[in-house]
């Protein structure tokens, strides 16, 4: 992990790569040993694109968060590697949950295709460009999104031969 310094190091790099763009990086966060830029959301494939010419070239995973009831509520979380440094960054963002659009990055980074669908499933952020998006866990025709923090907790009933009936509604 970068510590604090070269945290805000690379961070300073970025908006100075920006040509001095407001809110390329947001703020930077090192917490518990573990180095990560929040970032603007617009900026995604730019800042990943930075970070892999700084030797952070393996897309490790790609996480979605619910940070419900606070706006901007779904999170986007690119966890990247240095392979020879044996370094990691996380790259954190935010999006509306009114519109919660963020840009692909399979083209780049192949290994973000199954991740990105499975947040996409789970929390309803909408990849665009990406190749092949649609439910990987749930049907497709599954309404809502699970792993988000106001999704309904019970589940849906299930039918067993012990409990038919009742599960039919005949009460019978």
């Amino acid at each position: 992990m970068p510590d604090a310094t070269g945290l805000e190091l690379i961070a300073q790099d970025l908006r100075a790569a920006s040509g001095g763009e407001e809110g390329v990086v947001l703020e930077t966060e090192f917490f518990r040993g573990r180095a990560a830029l929040h970032i603007d959301p617009a900026r995604v494939s730019w800042v990943l694109e930075q970070l892999r010419e700084r030797g952070y070239a393996f897309l490790a995973s790609v996480h979605g968060v619910d940070y419900y009831p606070h706006e901007p509520r779904l999170g986007v979380i690119y966890e990247l590697l240095d392979m020879e440094r044996v370094d990691r960054i996380a790259v954190k963002l935010r999006v509306a949950s009114s519109a919660p659009e963020l840009e692909s990055v399979t083209r780049k980074w192949p290994t973000a295709d199954h991740q990105e669908r499975e947040i996409y499933d789970m929390f309803g952020v909408v990849f665009s460009g990406h190749p092949d998006l649609r439910r990987i866990l749930m049907p497709e025709d599954y309404e809502g999104h699970p792993q988000r923090r106001d999704f309904p907790v019970g589940g849906e009933p299930v039918m067993f031969t012990y409990n038919e009936r009742d599960a039919l509604g005949s009460g019978s």
